[in-house]
């Protein structure tokens, strides 16, 4: 028996949870049609797959709201080509969307039997230019940096300086900040050696931990 195809619940998704809500951006839509959700959560899920909502993947994380997704990965700016780092990998869905967008992208999980499931998912895809490393992501990946973007899928007490010296001059960082259960998603830019930032919207995640995240429980 065929898998279920799903195609009709991903253009509603993007239809009626991304494009209404104000993201135009023509390459951003066209990731998500193309990129299909279902294959980042368990089978049992299915059928909430492209819901407008998060969903539990284990081990206590989620995969976040689709509009969620969307707003950060626009915010990126992506033009194609860049070097990207994600912190969180989760279920791989973040990751997989970048890797339509971007030329290559470091994707940071502290789980290993998430990191394998994400793995798995994106080989499933033939997403090859994404490479999912297990250890901190609080303090990035500095082996390929400087990243033209870089995106936290974790909630972080304050920015943390590594991600901000690695990005690329021009690029832009994209991270929640704040204590449990309420933050502010901020934008932060490398321009002539400085940095800017804004604020965008609240949000709610799970903690990021590690060096320069919140320390375990």
């Amino acid at each position: 028996m065929n898998a279920p195809d799903f195609s009709s619940q991903r253009e509603r998704m993007v239809r009626w949870q991304i494009e209404r809500r104000g993201i135009s951006t023509p390459r951003v839509l066209a990731a998500f049609r193309s990129v299909p959700r279902h294959c980042f959560v368990r089978r049992e899920d299915w059928p909430d797959a492209y819901e407008d909502r998060p969903l539990p993947i284990g081990l206590g994380q989620t995969i976040s709201q689709p509009y969620i997704v969307a707003l950060m990965t626009d915010l990126l700016r992506l033009q194609g080509g860049e070097t990207v780092l994600e912190i969180g990998t989760g279920s791989g869905y973040q990751a997989a969307i970048l890797a339509v967008l971007a030329g290559q992208v470091h994707s940071i999980e502290r789980h290993e039997l998430l990191a394998e499931h994400a793995r798995q998912a994106l080989e499933a895809l033939e997403l090859r230019n994404v490479t999912v490393h297990t250890t901190d992501g609080s303090a990035g990946w500095p082996e390929a940096a400087p990243y033209g973007g870089i995106l936290v899928t974790a909630a972080a007490p304050a920015v943390p300086g590594p991600l901000l010296e690695q990005l690329a001059e021009g690029g832009r960082l994209v991270l929640p900040v704040g204590p449990s259960g309420y933050q502010v998603l901020q934008v932060w830019q490398r321009e002539g050696g400085a940095w800017t930032h804004e604020e965008i919207i609240p949000v709610a995640f799970v903690p990021l931990r590690g060096q320069y995240g919140w320390k375990e429980e």
